[in-house]
């Protein structure tokens, strides 16, 4: 994000950020509603299974921190919800809406770049992925079943297996040493699913895994359970509501954000072109 800041000091970049880009995705996507979900930490029964879940993650940077309680009440006032339950992972809670809603026979637009949502896919999920940063003219891309196979060889719904295999070094979770993303999808192609794998390790070919993956069965198990994100989340009433026009006018010019205030006054109040 830019590095704008208020009058003060106070940092606004993140703020900017996004704000605009949930207003792009409203009018480009044009969605019934939209939900938002936050993360307030404490994946309790990942720890559990490893203490070292996550651990690598580097704090988030001050600048970011000082914005987020601001964040949450502009996209509140812009009626987006904002769900967050301390101790379950926003991932959770987003994929258990997204099972509920698609349950339900509505289409799901996940909107995000992490590769663990490639297991919720399906003819009524699909996922929306912002441009890179490496890349950033590339654009957003839907990603269907179809791209989740060409991006990483195996269906949705084998995903939290090839993740187990590889590993997520994002997470911290340790996969089979040397194995590849080339390896791992000719495995699951060829045995099946992770227990298939385990119950061949004494055939396994390149054989230089053999030993790994049969001393390592119990880590792999373990992995799945980390890498499958859970779909029976209780979760509160969640419903878009009406933006609180005041509310954002009142947030933005406090924030000192004003071409931001200026295009949130065309848009709610209907007065003169959107940006």
């Amino acid at each position: 994000m830019p590095e704008l800041t208020r009058a003060d000091g106070f940092p606004t970049g993140a703020l900017h950020g996004w704000v605009k880009t949930i207003w792009r995705l409203s009018d480009q996507e044009q969605p019934d509603e939209m939900l938002v979900f936050f993360d307030l930490g404490g994946a309790q029964d990942r720890l559990a299974l490893l203490p070292e879940y996550k651990a690598n993650r580097k704090e988030t940077p001050a600048s970011l921190e000082q914005q987020i309680p601001v964040l949450k009440d502009l996209t509140r006032a812009m009626g987006l919800v904002g769900i967050e339950i301390d101790g379950v992972e926003s991932d959770d809670l987003l994929a258990s809406q997204a099972r509920m809603l698609a349950n339900a026979g509505h289409e799901v637009w996940i909107v995000s770049a992490d590769k663990d949502f490639a297991q919720c896919v399906d003819d009524r999920v699909k996922m929306l992925l912002p441009p890179p940063t490496a890349n950033p003219r590339l654009g957003w891309r839907t990603m269907d079943a179809a791209g989740v196979v060409e991006k990483f060889g195996v269906p949705p719904e084998k995903i939290a297996e090839y993740l187990a295999i590889v590993g997520d070094t994002s997470d911290n979770i340790p996969g089979i040493d040397g194995c590849g993303p080339k390896t791992a999808t000719k495995w699951l192609h060829e045995h099946g699913d992770l227990e298939g794998l385990i119950a061949a390790a004494a055939t396994l070919k390149p054989e230089r895994f053999r030993e790994q993956v049969a001393a390592r069965a119990d880590d792999l198990r373990r992995n799945f359970k980390l890498t499958t994100l859970r779909t029976n989340c209780p979760l509160p009433w969640a419903q878009t509501g009406e933006p609180q026009a005041e509310k954002i006018f009142a947030l933005l010019e406090q924030m000192e954000m004003k071409s931001t205030l200026m295009e949130a006054k065309r848009r709610y109040t209907g007065q003169g072109e959107l940006f």
